[in-house]
C-alpha cells in the first residue's frame, strides 16, 4: 500500500519506488519476448538489413538494401540498429529489435513524468502504466520499425513546448526530421498552432524563437538531405520526397486499408485493455475540466485528434502510425482514471459497462482465435478465458465492492497477462506465417548452390524478399504482384528459376504469373518455394 499511496499523492515528480515500479513493468512489456521470434516480413527485416548492409559497406549515410541504394527513410534509426548489431557482435533478433524497444520504454517514461508535472504524480504514474500495458505499445514497441523512435522524439518534442522548453522542442524535431522525415516537424508545428489557436494564444509565438528554433531543426535536420541530393541527385528527390512521402498521402499503399474508419478499430483494440476507459475520459476532459488544468488537456486533446484526422485523410495507411497519439491519450485517460479513484464512493458506470463490453468482445475473439490460424487454438482459449474472467472481476470490483484501486490494477494484470500469452506462447507458434525466415534458410542449404551451377534465377515476392535477404545474403529478383511490368518480366524471362511465393498470392495470381507449370518444391506454413522449368 505504501507504493499506492506514493502515487496518490498530489506531488509533481514521481517518487524514486514508484518510478522504480513503473520502470521495471515497462520493461518488462516491452523486452519480455522481443528476442524469441523471427523479424516478421516485411518491413521488420528492411531495417535490420539496411543496417547490415550499411556496415558490409562501411557507409553509413546512403541506406541500402539487395546490394543497391535506396532511399526510403533518413538514416537515425539505421544508426541505432548498427550500433546495437556492433554491441552484440552481429545480426539477431535480440539485437535489430533492442533498440526500437528502447525509445518505446523512453517514450513511456517521459509521458509519465511529464504528465506528472502538468497533472500530478497519481495522473503522471498511470499515463505510463496505461501507456505501457496497452495492446498497441507491447506490439509496436517490440518492432525492429521506425516508429517507435519517430514516437520518442515526437513526444520530446511536444512536451517541450508544453513546458515551454522551446529550444529542446527544435532540438527533437530536427532529430524526428532526420527520423522519418518532413513529418518530424509538420506534426508538431500543426499541433502547437491548432492548439495555440483553440485557445487564443497565438501570441505565444512571438516567445517561441521561431525563426531561431528552425534554424535550429535545418541545422539538425538537413544536411544529410543535402548530402544524399549531393550523392544521389534527383532520384533521391524522386523516391524519397515523392514516393515516400507525397506519393504515400496521396496515394495508397495498400488498397485494401484505404477507408476513412479505418483506424478506428486500431485505436479500440490498441488500447485494450484501457479502452473501457477512453471514450469516458475523453469526454470528460472536455466536460469536467476548468481554468489552467482545461487549458492544458485541451493541448492533449487537439494532439489525438490531430493525429488521427491527418493519418485518416492520408491514403497510406498503417497501424503504426496511431503510436503517434498514444501519449496524449494515455494522459487523458490517466487524468480521468485519477479523478475516480478519488471518488471512490461513486458507482462508475461508464467505466464498468465499458470494460464489461471490451473484456467480453476480446475475450470471445481470443475464444475463436483459432478458427483463422490452429496453432492459436490452444493459447487462444487461455488468454480468453482469462480475459473474461478479469473482465467480470473489474466489474464486480467497480460496482459492488467499489475498490476502485483494485480494478484498476486488475487492468494491468489483463495487460501484463495479454503479452505474456501473446508473446511467450501464440506469436512463437505463428512466425512461421509471418516470417519467411525457415523457408529462406531452407532454400540457402537445399536448393540455391545448385541454382547456381544450373543457371537458375531466383525470383522472390516483393513482401518477402527483404526476409530472404536478411537471412541469406541471396538479393533474388523482386517480383511485384501489385506491377504488371514486374509480372510480365517474370512471365517472359525464359530462364529456368525457383520463385519463393505466399501459396495464396500463387492461387491468386497464377494467370498473371504465367504459373500454371510450376511445380511445388518445398511448403512451409503456407510459404512456398516453386520450381520452373522453362526453356
Amino acid at each position: 500500500m505504501g507504493e499506492v499511496h506514493i502515487c496518490m499523492n498530489d506531488e509533481k515528480n514521481l517518487a524514486w519506488p514508484v518510478y522504480l515500479v513503473l520502470l521495471g513493468l515497462i520493461s518488462f512489456q516491452i523486452l519480455f519476448g522481443i528476442g524469441g521470434t523471427a523479424l516478421l516480413d516485411p518491413d521488420e527485416p528492411v531495417y535490420a538489413e539496411t543496417a547490415k548492409e550499411m556496415i558490409r559497406f562501411g557507409d553509413y549515410l546512403s541506406p541500402r538494401i539487395y546490394n543497391e541504394f535506396w532511399y526510403d527513410k533518413p538514416p537515425i534509426f539505421y544508426w541505432l540498429v548498427v550500433a546495437s548489431l556492433k554491441i552484440f557482435g552481429g545480426f539477431s533478433e535480440l539485437a535489430a529489435r533492442i533498440p526500437a524497444a528502447l525509445m518505446a520504454i523512453g517514450s513511456i517514461l517521459m509521458t509519465a513524468l511529464a504528465s506528472a508535472r502538468l497533472f500530478g504524480a497519481r495522473t503522471g504514474f498511470w499515463s505510463g502504466i496505461v501507456m505501457g500495458t496497452s495492446i498497441i505499445l507491447m506490439y509496436m514497441g517490440k518492432a525492429s520499425v521506425t516508429d517507435s523512435t519517430l514516437l520518442f522524439f515526437m513526444t520530446a518534442a511536444l512536451f517541450s513546448f508544453i513546458h515551454r522548453q522551446y529550444w529542446l522542442m527544435y532540438l527533437a524535431c530536427g532529430l524526428a526530421v532526420m527520423t522519418k522525415g518532413p513529418i518530424g516537424v509538420v506534426f508538431p508545428a500543426g499541433i502547437v498552432f491548432f492548439y495555440l489557436l483553440v485557445t487564443r494564444q497565438l501570441e505565444q509565438l512571438f516567445r517561441m524563437h521561431v525563426l531561431r528554433g528552425l534554424l535550429l531543426v535545418v541545422v539538425v535536420g538537413l544536411p544529410w538531405y543535402l548530402y544524399m541530393y549531393e550523392i544521389h541527385g534527383m532520384a533521391f528527390i524522386y523516391e524519397f520526397i515523392g514516393f515516400h512521402n507525397v506519393s504515400r498521402f496521396t496515394a495508397p499503399l495498400h488498397p485494401v486499408r484505404a477507408h476513412w474508419w479505418f483506424y478506428l478499430p486500431v485505436v479500440i483494440l490498441g488500447f485494450f485493455p484501457w479502452t473501457g476507459l477512453l471514450i469516458q475520459s475523453v469526454k470528460n476532459a472536455f466536460r469536467r475540466s476548468f481554468g489552467e488544468e482545461a487549458q492544458t488537456l485541451a493541448f492533449f486533446q487537439i494532439w489525438w485528434i490531430f493525429v488521427l484526422v491527418f493519418f485518416s485523410i492520408a491514403q497510406t495507411k498503417q497501424v503504426s502510425y496511431m503510436l503517434l497519439l498514444t501519449p496524449a491519450l494515455s494522459t487523458i485517460i490517466a487524468w480521468n482514471l485519477a479523478r475516480m479513484l478519488e471518488d471512490w464512493r461513486q458507482t462508475h458506470f461508464a467505466w464498468a459497462g465499458g470494460s464489461a463490453v471490451m473484456f467480453l468482445l476480446l475475450g470471445l475473439g481470443w475464444l475463436m482465435s483459432g478458427d483463422s490460424l490452429a496453432p492459436l487454438a490452444e493459447g487462444g482459449l487461455w488468454l480468453g478465458a482469462i480475459t473474461l474472467i478479469l473482465g467480470a472481476a473489474i466489474v464486480y470490483s467497480i460496482t459492488a465492492s467499489h475498490n476502485l484501486i483494485f480494478a484498476a490494477w486488475l487492468h494491468v494484470l489483463a495487460g501484463v497477462v495479454t503479452m505474456v500469452i501473446a508473446f511467450g506462447f501464440m506469436m512463437p507458434a505463428i512466425e512461421g506465417h509471418f516470417s519467411v525466415k525457415q523457408v529462406a534458410l531452407n532454400y540457402a542449404a537445399n536448393y540455391h548452390a545448385a541454382a547456381e551451377a544450373e543457371g537458375r534465377a531466383l525470383y522472390i515476392d516483393k513482401q518477402l524478399r527483404p526476409g530472404v535477404m536478411l537471412y541469406t545474403d541471396i538479393p533474388g529478383i523482386e517480383a511485384d504482384t501489385n506491377h504488371a511490368e514486374s509480372l510480365a518480366a517474370l512471365r517472359t524471362d525464359a530462364r529456368p528459376k525457383y520463385i519463393i511465393m505466399r501459396d495464396s498470392m500463387y492461387r491468386k495470381m497464377m494467370t498473371q504469373l504465367g504459373a500454371e507449370k510450376w511445380q511445388l518444391v518445398e511448403e512451409r506454413d503456407g510459404l512456398c518455394i516453386f520450381k520452373d522449368d522453362k526453356e
